[in-house]
């Protein structure tokens, strides 16, 4: 079987991509020959298990770098290190986010500044380290995993909302200012997909609402999903590949929905 290798030798970082879709993205870039900087939540058996199945299955350079993305001096310097040990980031992909369900009067304070600096700021902190770099190399790819909630509002998810809606914008800003220097910008806006922040709403509604799991995704996907079916991860991942070769060059500035047909509505 042929494999698509185009992108041998570029350096590709991925925040929150120990688990979930910033996994399936990294092994996706993976794939076709980049050197994946993970970044996440993990034990170090986990990042020993990731990295050694990359440098074993696909034979790319593999390095994590925990920095907490709430704070700008570990985004400045784990990106700095990343650089001394790969050189430039070619590929950014601004995948991590983090979640909290509450009407707006309940809100905590503290959980709306945390999404909003993971969600939202880390993706221009973080864009903002390699873009001079890519301008230098006259090319670069930043992936914003947005969401369908950066397309559309629901309940109970103002600080969530509020910084995907931002992603999306920021995402056209940084797609505009370097349209003529070879470097794209996109948003991949997902629906549900069965990651850990799904998982915890569902068992946080079956218990609010004492309903089984199996009811709670029944009317979760029925609700929003015409396909009533979850996302996979790797679907993502395939698209964010997509998006970082050559033959997506032409494409930036995108929000690109894979949700099942959610935002169709």
């Amino acid at each position: 079987m042929n494999v698509d290798r185009s992108l041998t030798g570029k350096n590709a970082f991925i925040t929150g991509s120990t688990s979930g879709i910033g996994l399936a993205v990294a092994e996706q870039l993976a794939v076709a020959g980049c050197n994946i900087g993970l970044n996440g939540f993990a034990t170090s058996e986990q990042v020993q298990e990731i990295s050694y199945r990359f440098q074993s299955d696909y034979e790319v350079e593999v390095a994590y770098f925990g920095f907490d993305l709430r704070e700008v001096d570990e985004i400045n310097e784990g990106l700095t290190n990343f650089g001394k040990e790969f050189g430039q980031v070619n590929i950014l992909v601004n995948n991590a986010g983090v979640q909290f369900v509450s009407r707006i009067e309940d809100f905590p304070t503290e959980k709306w500044n945390e999404i909003i600096a993971v969600n939202l700021s880390a993706v221009f902190h973080c864009s903002k380290v390699v873009i001079p770099g890519m301008i230098a190399n006259q090319w670069g790819r930043i992936i914003n995993i947005a969401s369908v909630h950066g397309l559309v509002g629901s309940v109970d998810k103002s600080a969530y909302i509020a910084a995907k809606h931002g992603v999306v914008g920021l995402t056209k800003v940084i797609a505009l200012e370097n349209a003529k220097s070879g470097i794209t910008c996109n948003a991949i806006c997902p629906g549900y997909v069965e990651t850990e922040i799904i998982r915890n709403q569902i068992r946080d509604r079956s218990a609010s609402e004492n309903k089984s799991t199996d009811q709670v995704v029944y009317e979760m996907l029925h609700d929003k999903h015409p396909t009533e079916q979850f996302i996979e991860s790797s679907e993502i991942g395939a698209l964010a590949a997509y998006l970082c070769g050559d033959q997506a060059s032409g494409i930036t500035g995108a929000t690109l929905s894979i949700d099942g047909g959610w935002s169709a509505h």
